[in-house]
């Protein structure tokens, strides 16, 4: 099995790459690395850095012909053309590809949200934060669920902490022995 993309004119092979990078590219990125896992062979073209794939082409030369640069992305399958001017999605590839489809993923925008705003809290970062509090307020996630990921992240912050300073405790009271402090010392270096 062999898919063609033929991409509009990019940076690099991808369009990953660069200070502003387009999710959906990225998206679309990791879905033809999840085909080429299962075993489908990926061919991708890139306008500007392979004209002549474009034009040695006689479908995809046809609809540049008549849509332009709008034709761009082309996903091709078996010679056949399969999308147009937009990148399928990885249900729509598995199905081309006649690969089993990927479970639905849970990892959503939402959940995205929640677990940045729990690292903010993790690395105490107040412009993280607030950041982030703003883009999950504007995907309409609760301030319920926003205080549920702040709390467990604090929890998993407190946990070392609490331990660090038992460690500290135990040696500035006397009750750690200098043996044990060098063991110590060797398992975190």
């Amino acid at each position: 099995m062999e898919i063609r993309v033929f991409d509009p004119p990019m940076c690099c092979s991808t369009g990953v790459c660069g200070p502003t990078v387009d999710p959906e590219l990225v998206r679309f990125s990791a879905d033809l690395d999840w085909l080429k896992a299962q075993g489908v062979t990926i061919a991708r073209f890139n306008l500007s850095q392979q004209p002549f794939d474009f034009t040695g082409d006689v479908e995809v030369n046809a609809a540049l012909q008549v849509k332009g640069v709008d034709a761009l992305p082309i996903v091709k399958v078996e010679g056949q053309i399969k999308s147009q001017g937009a990148y399928p999605t990885r249900e729509q590839l598995a199905v081309w590809a006649a690969v089993e489809p990927p479970a639905p993923s849970i990892y959503t925008e939402v959940i995205a949200e929640l677990v940045a705003i729990g690292a903010a809290i993790a690395s105490n970062c107040e412009p993280c934060f607030k950041a982030h509090y703003d883009k999950a307020r504007k995907l309409g996630v609760s301030r319920e669920d926003m205080m549920r990921a702040v709390t467990t992240a604090q929890s998993v912050k407190e946990v070392p902490a609490k331990s660090v300073l038992g460690l500290a405790e135990r040696y500035l009271r006397g009750k750690s022995t200098v043996a044990e402090t060098s063991r110590t010392a060797i398992k975190f270096v």
